[in-house]
């Protein structure tokens, strides 16, 4: 059975988790691209409660955007881990 040697130690605690950043950038980068379309796309086709909905939807991933960017931001001046995709 292998040893331990070979594992890497976890990146966060208990006190202190990890997050994914940068793969919930990526995410609501991708949720406020598909969302635009759509709504534009209801709005031609005259589905206008559809296309209201898909613009909130549209505006909680900008805000989502705008949190995620100050909060890496904020772990780069800590000194914290580079940002990867997983981190």
């Amino acid at each position: 059975m292998p040893g331990r040697e070979g594992r890497r130690a976890p990146r966060g605690s208990l006190e202190r988790p990890y997050s994914a950043l940068t793969l919930r950038l990526v995410l609501a980068v991708f949720g406020l691209l598909v969302c635009l379309a759509a709504g534009v796309a209801s709005a031609a086709r005259g589905w206008t409660a559809v296309a209201v909905a898909l613009g909130v939807l549209a505006a909680v991933a900008a805000v989502d955007i705008g949190v995620v960017l100050v909060r890496l931001r904020q772990r780069r001046r800590e000194g914290g881990p580079p940002p990867s995709l997983f981190g």
